[in-house]
């Protein structure tokens, strides 16, 4: 299992200075989310141009506000600036942002997401595509920089995405989703999705918020302000609930250094292939859980 980064970083230049830290450090990839701050591929397109020796994924970029032509040509622009180490997540994003923000149904999704990897991917393997689907229709070529297929990682909770994860796409990204759901859940639904699709093995890309300290009961409520939008958007809920976890703090991982490392390392049993560890805390706090992600490399 590998070991990786999650970052929010708020500008290109901080970006920038964390990717060459995490990359000094050993650290295989260094996943960003794509939320209300800078766009992702932009600013990896910047920032990693300029750091070797890393992957940088995105965790995810919404498909809803972007065609999935458009996307394509995004992501081969900046795989193309990057050398080839761009690991693309995408995902749904969340029904109140989807219709309450941008006024755009969120109807049927798991087939939008299946008319957009439809799309999607032959833009990315082959530059072309023809296809009609019943939420999204593609059909055109694009002509971006000469550069490989990222591989494309979709953001699946539930059942329905997960199988169609497998089948179709190179793995898997989760958020707030604790290691039980992960071993019955998200694992053997995607790899017996990507085996009778005659595919590899899929990611299972595991994110969590991880904070090494020795005040337990102060991370806790921490995490439970900073991170308490995840314990009411429904999907997290949902798995939040399937976990038995009352609120987001019930998955982060909090402790001492020998219990984080254990139980970090306890989920490469649970069928993930990386944990990207967004840690969280006060200053000594966020030194002393990179020291142990250093030490699980």
């Amino acid at each position: 299992m590998d070991i990786a980064v999650f970052g929010f970083d708020p500008t290109v230049e901080a970006l920038e200075n964390s990717l060459r830290e995490a990359a000094e450090q050993g650290f295989p990839s260094f996943w960003m989310p794509q939320i209300f701050g800078m766009d992702a591929l932009t600013a990896i397109a910047v920032a990693a141009k300029n750091v070797p020796n890393i992957k940088v994924g995105t965790s995810v970029i919404p498909t809803y506000p972007r065609h999935p032509m458009v996307l394509a040509q995004q992501a081969l622009t900046t795989q193309s600036v990057i050398g080839g180490r761009l690991q693309l997540g995408i995902g749904l994003s969340h029904q109140p942002v989807v219709e309450g923000m941008w006024g755009i149904s969120f109807d049927k999704p798991v087939r939008h997401m299946s008319d957009y990897l439809s799309i999607l991917t032959p833009l990315l393997q082959d530059r072309r595509v023809s296809f009609s689907g019943e939420s999204l229709t593609g059909r055109g070529e694009i002509t971006p920089p000469p550069a490989d297929a990222p591989p494309v990682l979709v953001a699946a909770l539930g059942p329905q995405m997960l199988r169609l994860a497998g089948r179709v796409a190179d793995g898997t990204i989760t958020w707030m989703t604790g290691p039980e759901t992960i071993r019955s859940l998200t694992a053997p639904t995607i790899n017996t999705a990507a085996q009778e699709a005659g595919r590899p093995a899929p990611q299972v890309l595991m994110g969590l918020p991880v904070c090494v300290t020795d005040d337990v009961d102060a991370a806790r409520e921490r995490a439970d302000r900073d991170y308490a939008i995840y314990g009411q958007l429904p999907s997290y809920r949902a798995m939040l609930d399937r976990e038995g976890a009352a609120t987001p703090a019930d998955v982060a991982i909090i402790g001492d250094a020998s219990e984080v490392a254990g139980r970090i390392t306890a989920l490469a049993d649970c069928g993930v292939t990386t944990f990207a560890a967004s840690a969280f805390g006060n200053p000594d706090e966020l030194a002393a859980t990179r020291e142990v992600m250093i030490s699980l490399l």
